[in-house]
């Protein structure tokens, strides 16, 4: 990390960069939450190193915006100062539809020869879903290595689990099925266009008929607040960026994390079960 000074005495530490090469099509079944869960277990919740953590690849330039934001809301709990991805016409896209003004998005590339703390690279077309055990999000592993754990509770929620993209992809594996009757599906969409979009394009219609009870926009139980708080020893799985313990409930309760594919496949078994289940037919 470098001083630069900005103004008579006042110095500002800038972060280095860390590069994360993404390359290879993701599986069904697999997502931008699982990538960054992936990298967890990986490299831990300090192997953003207080840097700017870069995406790039080949994998990266195929996800949508709203995956996209996921990868950088959650280089938080890599431990980075932010995630960055180099905009493109995904990008530009995305801020025409919402009225916004391009510009020139090669201003906002990186340098010819920009240097990097240290690269990374992910082999996207081998990731599994993952799923991160309490009470870290860097306890992450293979969906199978945490497959039968019995669940009270999947929650689908908060800005980095619920996004309309999110819901589109629980709504993929309830389709036709239903919640287990021991367990209890609550979906908190990420804002009011989220719940208002995924009403008008019959997804919430589909999530709310396998059973699902649709909460309020906002934080919620990712924070700690709401409904979908856990009683003693309860366990949830969730589509939120934190598992701490306490962080959603009692200090007894405990919290997986994985993609909304995999809450949905959890919340229809009543127990953590790899989505790829349902969405190849075998169930």
């Amino acid at each position: 990390m470098a001083s630069v000074l900005v103004t008579g005495e006042i110095w500002v530490q800038v972060p280095a960069t860390i590069r994360i090469d993404i390359n290879g099509t993701l599986a069904d079944g697999a997502s931008a939450k699982d990538i960054i869960l992936h990298l967890l277990g990986r490299l831990g919740m300090g192997g953003g190193d207080y840097q700017a953590v870069q995406y790039t690849g080949d994998s990266i330039a195929a996800l949508s915006m709203q995956e996209r934001m996921t990868l950088s809301n959650m280089a938080a709990e890599l431990g980075a100062q932010t995630g960055l991805i180099a905009p493109d016409e995904t990008t530009a896209a995305f801020i025409r539809k919402a009225g916004g003004n391009v510009g020139d998005l090669s201003a906002w590339q990186g340098d010819d020869g920009a240097g990097y703390q240290i690269t990374h690279k992910v082999d996207a077309s081998t990731l599994e879903p993952h799923v991160a055990a309490p009470h870290s999000p860097a306890n992450a592993a293979p969906v199978d290595q945490h497959a039968g754990v019995l669940i009270n509770q999947a929650y689908i929620g908060a800005c980095t689990g619920a996004k309309l993209e999110d819901l589109h992809m629980a709504a993929q594996v309830l389709k036709g099925r239903s919640v287990a009757n021991s367990t209890r599906l609550l979906i908190a969409p990420a804002s009011t266009w989220t719940t208002t979009t995924a009403a008008s394009d019959g997804t919430l219609a589909t999530l709310t008929e396998a059973g699902a009870l649709l909460l309020p926009s906002g934080c919620g139980a990712c924070a700690g607040y709401g409904a979908g708080i856990l009683a003693n020893d309860e366990v949830c799985i969730s589509s939120t960026a934190r598992n701490f313990k306490g962080r959603m409930g009692t200090s007894s309760s405990k919290v997986y994390l994985g993609s909304p594919y995999t809450v949905a496949a959890s919340a229809i078994t009543g127990r953590i079960t790899d989505p790829r289940n349902f969405l190849r037919g075998d169930a």
